[in-house]
């Protein structure tokens, strides 16, 4: 019987797992470095699990490029005024006095430049309506940027409705190209992703870019117009025109778009066109009776200011001033109390 409990107890002990020997255990630097093996290891297995566990599909596409306009603005001249103000109905004598209150159009456009002008052609509609930019007023522009050096002018805008009708039923096509001008109008290729670092709501957004390429400066040139939705249109709520994608939905934040394209958008200088005025049915006007002749051009380094001046001195609002306005000043984007800052008025002929 012993015998055989001795047998049996020989039999568990061989079956039992070996017990390891203090001198068969493994140095500390074995199990840190077998311990660091482990956890990337597992690590590695939680990263390829997120890259998996991807439902919509988002995180696995590629990033899109993306581009940043440059600031395009200019040091102002010494003693030069941030708002010329010319009063008459000689266009090319308008723009020339105003412009040179701001510091002249040698001070801004040299020898050489490749210059975009964007006015707004956003509706099919005829100039006399006041909804776009004067076609007389973008061709005296164009003529006196050429005269000053430009190499190129060229005309862009993406408008709301088909751009050729647009271009066309606007007069602008006609008055840029006979002025020397080169059109560009939008197609699919023709935009790019733009950053615009610190923007609200076009952080990321495409941008009609093509026009851009090989730019040196960037005027705007945009009518003094009622809108029934941001209460103005002017010079900075032309900028909306260059954007793409999905833009109407910005509707439901208007004053902060305005505001962002104030940020995206640092011209060489604008042109409010207050050669006509929309008084009120704006921004797409329809009928005659809703336009006022204005027989005015600003030229301004600041369009926060000249948007308020023409707010005010145009629209002949005694109402608060566009919200976008102080959005934009909150921002450090312009100043719109005009009243404080340099400005000059004239009578042209």
């Amino acid at each position: 019987m012993a015998d055989d409990l001795k047998a049996q107890a020989r039999r568990l002990n061989a079956q039992a797992p070996q017990q390891r020997r203090p001198e068969d255990w493994p140095s500390r630097r074995e199990f840190l470095v077998k311990l660091g093996t482990t956890v990337a290891l597992a690590g590695g297995t939680g990263l390829l699990w997120r890259a998996l566990s991807d439902p919509t599909g988002e995180l696995g596409k590629p990033k899109e490029p993306s581009i940043r306009l440059r600031d395009f603005s200019i040091a102002p001249a010494t003693g030069a005024k941030i708002l010329g103000i010319a009063r008459g109905e000689k266009y090319d004598a308008m723009l020339r006095m105003a412009i040179t209150a701001i510091g002249g159009i040698e001070h801004f456009i040299h020898k050489g430049d490749v210059v975009l002008v964007k006015p707004n052609v956003a509706f099919d509609r005829s100039p006399k309506l006041g909804a776009t930019t004067n076609p007389e007023v973008l061709a005296a522009l164009v003529r006196l940027v050429r005269d000053a050096g430009a190499s190129e002018v060229r005309v862009a805008d993406n408008p709301i409705e088909s751009p050729e009708s647009c271009f066309a039923k606007t007069g602008i096509a006609d008055a840029a190209q006979a002025a020397g001008a080169k059109l560009y109008l939008p197609n699919p290729s023709s935009f790019e992703m733009l950053e615009v670092p610190g923007a609200k709501l076009i952080a990321r957004w495409p941008l009609f870019y093509a026009p851009f390429r090989g730019v040196d400066k960037v005027i705007g040139v945009a009518p003094v117009k009622d809108h029934n939705l941001c209460h103005a249109s002017m010079t900075t709520k032309n900028w909306y025109g260059l954007l793409g994608g999905r833009r109407n939905q910005f509707h439901q934040d208007i004053h902060n778009i305005v505001a962002d394209l104030a940020l995206m958008m640092k011209p060489t200088f604008v042109i409010l066109d207050g050669s006509r005025v929309l008084m009120k049915s704006g921004p797409t006007g329809g009928d005659l009776s809703d336009v006022s002749p204005g027989h005015t051009l600003v030229a301004a380094t600041d369009q926060i200011a000249a948007d308020a001046w023409g707010y005010s001195q145009l629209l002949g609002r005694s109402s608060e001033l566009p919200k976008y306005l102080f959005n934009a000043r909150d921002r450090g984007l312009g100043n719109p109390d005009w009243r404080s800052v340099a400005w000059k008025e004239e009578q042209v002929g």
